[in-house]
Parts: C-alpha cells; sequence; structure tokens
C-alpha cells in the first residue's frame, strides 16, 4: 500500500463520531465518515506503521442499517446530515453504542460498575433547530455567490440551501430572500485567505414556542456604503413567514477568524431578543446567547440531568458553563443557592434577566472564566453542575473544581470524546461514574450529548 493510491474494504468497525475501519494487508485503514457495513473505496492520504487514512471517495455497497432515502435534496453535497439514509431507530442505535463503546473505553467500572440508562431520542426529528449560523461564500472557485452551509470535506467551498430539513420552512426563505437580495446588489462575500469582501454570515434564530424569529446580518466594514440595510430590512419584514420576525440585526465583524464576532451591532428593526419556554421556565435570548439548539429534546436532557443531581434542600450548587442560566434555574425552587459562571458577558446579562423574569431569588450569575472565577466565590458547592463547551473543561479549571472535594458532580457533555479525556482525569482524583445516559439533540447528525453523574470516593 502506498500513498495515493486507491483501495476498497467492508468497514467492520466504527468509532465515535464518524470513523469507519477495516483491515487489509494487516494495516487499520480509517475512513472518515463511512457507516459500519458499507462497501467503500477511499484514497490513502496517510500511511503510519500498521495504519493509514483514507479518504472516502464512493460507498459502493451500503451498510444494513442506511434503509430509507435522505430527505434533504442537499445530502451528500452538505458536509452537516450524514446520518440521513437511517432510519431514525436505526441512528439512536448507532450513536447509543458509539457513546457507550467510548465509555466503556475509558471508565473503571470493575470495583465500580455504573449503570447505563440507554439513549432519550428527540420527539421531534424534523425542523427542530432553533438557531444556525449560514455562511457567504461560492459553490465552486470564482463562482456566483453563495449562502448555505459548507460543502462535505470543504473549508470554503459553499451550498446554497434551499430546503434544509433540520430547520422550519421560515429559515428557508429568508436564506433565499438573502442571496437574491446581495446577488441583485452585487455584493462580494469575505474571502477567508486574502482578508477582502463584504458579506460573512447570516445567523437565524426562531424560537420553538413564540414562532418569534431573529435575523443577523454578519459582514465586514469594508464597502460597507454599498449595502443597503433598509431595503434589507424592509425585504424580510415582508416575507410571506408562519413565524413572526421579532428583530433583524446588523453585525460588523472584521476579525480575522471565521466565526461569528461582533465588533459592532446595530439593532435595525425590532428587538434584539426572542423568548423561549422549557419545563415551564420562560427565557429571554439575546443573538449571541448559548442555548440548546433543539427546545423539545432540550426539555429531556434538562429534566434527565435534574434527576441526576437529586436531592437539593439547602445544598449550593455551582453551574459551572452556565450559559443563559438554563439548568440554574431549573435547580434554584429546590436548592439553598444556585451559582452560575458563564464566559460570555451577554449570556450573563441575559440570564440575569431570565431569573428575575422566572421570579427567582436564589440565583447568582458571574461573568468570567471559569479557571479565574471560582478563586473569588466565597461560598462552598455541595453540588458541582458541569455543562462545558466542545473541547470540554480546561486541565487547570479541572484541578480545581476537583479540589472542591463535592460529592456529586453531574457532567453533561455535548462531545463525548471531551467527557471520554476528563472523566479519566476525574477518576484519577477518586471520582466514579455512577450513571450516564445519551440524549440525541441533534437529529440526522452525528454529533450527540452524554450526561455522567460522577461520585466521591470516601476513605473508610
Amino acid at each position: 500500500m502506498k500513498k495515493h493510491d486507491i483501495i476498497e474494504g467492508i468497514i467492520a468497525e466504527y468509532d465515535f463520531p464518524n470513523k469507519g475501519s477495516f483491515v487489509i494487508d494487516d494495516r487499520k485503514v480509517t475512513v472518515k465518515g463511512a457507516f459500519k457495513g458499507q462497501k467503500v473505496s477511499c484514497l490513502i492520504t496517510k500511511l503510519k506503521k500498521g495504519k493509514a487514512e483514507g479518504r472516502l471517495l464512493e460507498v459502493l455497497e451500503p451498510s444494513v442499517l442506511e434503509d430509507i432515502k435522505p430527505c434533504c435534496s442537499h445530502f451528500g453535497a452538505c458536509g452537516g446530515c450524514t446520518y440521513q439514509t437511517l432510519s431514525y431507530e436505526n441512528q439512536l442505535k448507532v450513536k447509543e453504542e458509539l457513546v457507550k463503546q467510548l465509555l466503556d473505553g475509558v471508565i473503571d467500572s470493575k470495583e465500580h460498575p455504573y449503570e447505563w440508562e440507554g439513549i432519550i431520542g428527540s420527539p421531534i426529528t424534523s425542523g427542530y433547530r432553533n438557531k444556525m449560523e449560514f455562511s457567504f461564500g461560492d459553490e465552486y472557485k470564482d463562482g456566483p455567490l453563495a449562502l448555505g452551509l459548507h460543502k462535505k470535506n470543504s473549508t470554503y467551498d459553499i451550498v446554497n440551501i434551499k430546503d434544509c430539513d433540520i430547520v422550519s420552512e421560515d429559515y428557508n426563505k429568508i436564506v433565499a430572500y438573502t442571496l437574491d437580495f446581495c446577488q441583485k446588489a452585487g455584493l462580494s462575500y469575505y474571502k477567508k485567505m486574502q482578508h477582502v469582501g463584504l458579506l460573512r454570515h447570516l445567523v437565524v434564530r426562531q424560537s420553538y414556542t413564540t414562532k418569534g424569529i431573529l435575523v443577523n446580518l454578519v459582514t465586514t466594514t469594508q464597502n460597507i456604503e454599498s449595502l443597503d440595510l433598509q431595503a434589507y430590512v424592509e425585504g424580510v419584514i415582508h416575507l410571506p413567514l408562519e413565524g413572526q420576525i421579532a428583530g433583524i440585526l446588523h453585525t460588523e465583524n472584521d476579525s480575522l477568524a471565521d466565526a461569528v464576532i461582533s465588533d459592532k451591532t446595530t439593532l435595525l428593526y425590532g428587538t434584539e431578543y426572542i423568548y423561549e419556554e422549557i419545563l415551564g421556565l420562560k427565557f429571554k435570548i439575546s443573538p449571541f446567547s448559548f442555548f440548546q439548539t433543539n427546545t423539545k429534546s432540550a426539555e429531556r436532557l434538562y429534566d434527565k440531568a435534574r434527576s441526576y443531581v437529586g436531592d437539593t434542600k439547602d445544598k449550593v450548587i455551582f453551574d459551572l458553563y452556565s450559559g443563559t442560566g438554563t439548568i440554574a434555574q431549573m435547580l434554584s425552587p429546590v436548592a439553598k443557592k444556585v451559582i452560575g459562571v458563564e464566559i460570555v458577558e451577554e449570556a450573563v446579562e441575559a440570564a440575569k434577566e431570565n431569573a428575575k423574569l422566572n421570579g427567582l431569588s436564589n440565583c447568582e450569575f458571574i461573568a468570567g472564566d471559569v479557571l479565574k472565577v471560582i478563586d473569588d466565590i466565597e461560598e462552598k458547592p455541595d453540588i458541582i453542575v458541569l455543562d462545558p463547551p466542545r473541547d470540554g473543561i480546561n486541565p487547570k479549571a479541572l484541578t480545581k473544581i476537583i479540589n472542591y472535594g463535592v460529592d456529586e458532580l453531574v457532567y453533561i457533555s455535548c462531545k463525548p470524546t471531551s467527557l471520554a479525556r476528563d472523566i479519566v482525569t476525574l477518576q484519577e482524583h477518586g471520582y466514579y461514574v455512577k450513571k450516564a445516559c445519551a440524549v440525541d439533540q441533534f437529529v440526522g447528525t452525528v454529533h450527540c450529548e452524554t450526561i455522567c453523574l460522577l461520585s466521591k470516593l470516601h476513605a473508610d
């Protein structure tokens, strides 16, 4: 086997999140995006001792798990919903197997067997997302302006999105109008390598419960005078939508990073927020606040997390990486006090407003990095809830969290591989996994949430 060889094989193993593999000539070949049971052809891109990596070229024969036709016309081109050829029942089976396999590989369960509680499915499987970030670009080099999602395995090329299945039809209408408006105006997109151009992203948020919509057009300040924002607003507010436009914003972003970052955000129409409801609580969501992207599945996620926290009477709870304070507010009615820490200041302000909105007086929210902030908190926690970003917890912050020595930790993770890494550290410092389950927030995709209840071992 040599680099750039094209080979065929049947995927025998499948690892989280989407890495298939087979063995040929005593060498394990890993192919990203290939399912267990598929016969594939791949191009060898890397060679190591006993190992190789291949880029998927073609699925020659489908897996027995692939039992339906894709529901989205962009399937295959778009890099998003790669599980669309699996029925939802099979999606859940695959995700549960992958997450449990990952956890079993790191959890020390000989002396302390843990209880695996399976996977909790989403109550809705289509149009479930309450936020999407669309990118401007082109579908091929020097092609016409495009607006949508990144092509599969591509950093630069964009798929024009016309009928995305995981958002409501309102999103598709707003995307189509925005692209048409920008094409007719002859506006350029921002080229990441040359750092030139105007259009960067379109961010749409829609409340599942109220149907209110926030539209945020993100651009650089280069040639900004060519963008007629008032005309854009007039067009958006007259679109025939099922929901209602709550607000339209314009964000200026001149940073080099390919991310939605605000140098300046201007309200063009309506309000800067929408309202969402989860488990009887109301939440005010602003443009840059973190909020679970699947509202109905989030109810199941938080309900399970609340059951893992258990008895909170007369206890102080730390909700670290608290976002808009959703978990903190779920727990506060049955706790002595809940303290949330979140690095995004706008999310902290939203959390404070949400606590007032829900009549909760025993919630405190602090803006700052968990690593730095927890040293200054006078109260000591009885229970800690962790809901970190995808990369998990900073190792130094995790050490500080461990040093509190609380009896129980509840860890909510949107990236099980990060959770697995942190579990190893927690076990080394006297914690063991008591319960765990998966929660599917991301239907059609490889992603999955996981919740773990960890308890502290005490010397007799």
